[in-house]
């Protein structure tokens, strides 16, 4: 798992004075940076080697301006050339929103998905989710 702390701020509050649920997911997309490293560890976007296929998220309860936010970050799921990265918004010691973001191990001149190598699966292994 990974771990990253979010300072929520003024500006990503709403008019009903929580974090706007548009925020969640560039607080999530952000906190995906350490799995990236693992595909590009100087994360050369020349080189870049995964695309995103799907995401989603699920709120569970609102966020506020002036706490920090942590979020958690897991795999959940290895494929042949895709993996699942499943997330939390934790603030105030409860989880305010989870998600799934679906990423593929991609090969941009060729228009085509690359198998996940064994080194690769064995550091995705690592970081497995499990309640």
């Amino acid at each position: 798992m990974f771990r990253e702390i979010v300072k929520p701020r003024f500006n990503e509050t709403d008019a009903l004075r929580h974090i706007n649920n548009t925020v969640v997911a560039q607080w999530f997309e952000g906190a995906r940076q350490p799995v990236f490293r693992i595909f590009s560890p100087d994360l050369d976007l020349g080189q870049w080697p995964l695309i995103l296929a799907k995401y989603s998220i699920e709120f569970k309860a609102e966020l506020f301006y002036g706490t920090d936010v942590e979020i958690k970050t897991y795999i959940s799921h290895i494929g042949g050339s895709s993996f699942h990265i499943y997330q939390e918004a934790w603030q105030n010691d409860r989880i305010s929103a989870s998600g799934t973001a679906v990423l593929v191990h991609y090969d941009h001149d060729e228009k085509a998905t690359k198998p996940l190598s064994d080194i690769l699966r064995d550091t995705l292994q690592q970081h497995l989710y499990s309640d």
